[in-house]
């Protein structure tokens, strides 16, 4: 019967629980100096052009070097993504893989654009935002500190993290996230709903991911 650490990862759902270890493996690495961060950056020239294809996927999976920025990105995306996974996304785990591979491209694709080599953090903002607009009314405490509504989370997180970071590149990736889950949310929960009347494959997964995961609903 697993205990203690192993109990609580077994506890996390599986697309949660896939994508913190291979972000902690992924800087783990870096740390123990198995890899670079040279060597896992996105830039569509070295990913396409220079047959380094791995760099499309290791982006979403750097969030630096092991410090408070680490921690605290690293913290906040497992909770609200394990929170997300359990409740909006409960049975479904293809659904969930399919709003964050379609956030992935999105981001990928806006990436040139903004001169972000490393997508772990925004990609990280996307269930982050996405719980908060499924749970308006929901009150958040931060830190103790002060509460707020579920909706103005994410904006105060990515104050929180311009703050940890010192810089303003930090505080516009993770706003980027933050668009990127309003596009994800807006297409599932308003265009779905309001204007085509059902579930689009951008909206549910297709029939061969759902097989994938075993999914069957």
């Amino acid at each position: 019967m697993p205990v203690g650490i192993e109990a609580w990862l077994h506890q996390i759902p599986p697309v949660t629980r896939t994508w913190l270890a291979l972000a902690v493996g992924t800087s783990v690495a870096v740390q123990c100096q198995l890899v670079t961060p040279l060597q896992l950056y996105f830039s569509f020239k070295a990913a396409f052009t220079n047959a380094q294809p791995w760099r499309a996927v290791t982006t979403f999976f750097y969030f630096g070097s092991i410090s408070l920025d680490f921690v605290f990105h690293l913290f906040f995306f497992m909770r609200y993504s394990r929170m997300l996974e359990e409740s909006s996304f409960a049975n479904r785990k293809a659904d969930y893989f399919w709003l964050l591979f379609l956030s992935s491209v999105m981001l990928l694709a806006l990436s040139p654009l903004f001169n972000l080599p490393f997508l772990s953090s925004p990609l990280a903002y996307v269930p982050i935002y996405f719980w908060s607009r499924r749970h308006p009314s929901t009150p958040i405490s931060l830190f103790g500190l002060i509460t707020i509504s579920a909706p103005y989370l994410p904006f105060a997180l990515v104050g929180f993290s311009w703050v940890l970071s010192g810089t303003w590149r930090a505080a516009a990736s993770d706003l980027l996230g933050c668009a990127v889950g309003h596009v994800g949310w807006f297409v599932r929960d308003v265009w779905t709903r309001e204007m085509i009347g059902g579930p689009t494959v951008l909206s549910e997964a297709p029939e061969p991911i759902r097989r994938l995961f075993g999914d069957d609903y």
